[in-house]
């Protein structure tokens, strides 16, 4: 078994067609095909059946595959490791974080990082936090800043917290809003909600159950970005990050309390001594920047 079999077994497992596969790992589809073949007989069983439609595992293709995957990133992080030993002076860092994490809290620590280290190329992924771990286990990203309890149940991952957020009320800034108002306030008001999945839409909804309402819904699908955008346009209030509404002129926030919301931000990434030179230079960096 070699890693190159491998690699072509899991892009196989992939795209589910060996066309497709053979694209994607730069081969002709009979070279792609005779790699499949050697892998299996030094297995000694078939891992793949072919289909009309393309291709299934096998029960051992679907035994083989965690492993397969777990060998491949190995071998990618030593390689990358052994890049990295010349005193940081190469090498990537492959950052995951959530859009408000990007937006309030990321860019001084990656302004930070790249003045000490300025070889090391620094790739940001900016997604939810389930994809987010979806892509850690599956060794696209390094680490990852996700919002916790999530973070905490997700098998192999080390997770850490750097960083505890106060949650406002985000409004026009031309809404006559008080100061302070409790959760239950909100039971009156429009809402801009976020996408499902969205770990703040969560965090609402629960705050809204809780208080015994359920809230009124001005428009609801949206990220970050588009969210808050909908807010300064007038079409509703948001809860959100306090850490985002710096920089917006043009909206306005609100405390919460009765209760006060917060969420918790960890740094995730699979264990530590797995992880490459540089991404843990980077993860040492983001622990000193981001008070809890």
């Amino acid at each position: 078994m070699q890693l190159r079999h491998l690699a072509y077994f899991v892009a196989l497992a992939d795209e589910r067609s060996f066309t497709d596969a053979a694209v994607a790992m730069g081969v002709s589809q009979p070279t792609l095909s005779k790699q499949i073949r050697a892998l299996e007989n030094s297995l000694g069983t078939a891992l793949v059946v072919r289909l009309r439609s393309g291709i299934e595992l096998t029960s051992a293709g679907e035994a083989l595959l965690p492993h397969a995957r777990r060998i491949l990133i190995e071998a990618d992080n030593a390689t990358r490791s052994v890049h990295e030993v010349a005193a940081l002076r190469r090498g990537r860092v492959r950052m995951g974080a959530t859009p408000s994490t990007v937006e309030g809290l990321l860019g001084p620590v990656l302004r930070r990082f790249r003045t000490e280290h300025p070889d090391i190329d620094l790739e940001v992924h900016e997604a939810g936090s389930r994809d987010l771990t979806d892509e850690l286990s599956a060794g696209r990203i390094d680490l990852a800043l996700l919002i916790v309890p999530l973070a905490a149940r997700i098998p192999d991952l080390e997770t850490s917290i750097v960083h505890t957020e106060r949650l406002v009320l985000a409004s026009p800034a031309d809404a006559d809003m008080p100061a302070s108002m409790d959760v239950a306030g909100l039971r009156d008001l429009p809402l801009v909600m976020f996408r499902e999945g969205y770990d703040l839409r969560d965090v609402t909804l629960r705050a809204c159950a809780d208080a015994g309402f359920e809230p009124r819904l001005a428009v609801e699908g949206g990220e970050m970005g588009s969210v808050l955008r909908f807010v300064e346009s007038g079409l509703g209030h948001a809860v959100v990050p306090h850490i985002v509404m710096g920089s917006r002129s043009g909206l306005r926030s609100t405390r919460l309390e009765n209760p006060p919301l917060s969420r918790s931000i960890a740094i995730a990434h699979r264990p530590l001594e797995t992880l490459p030179l540089a991404a843990r230079a980077f993860r040492s960096a983001l622990m000193r920047s981001l008070p809890v």
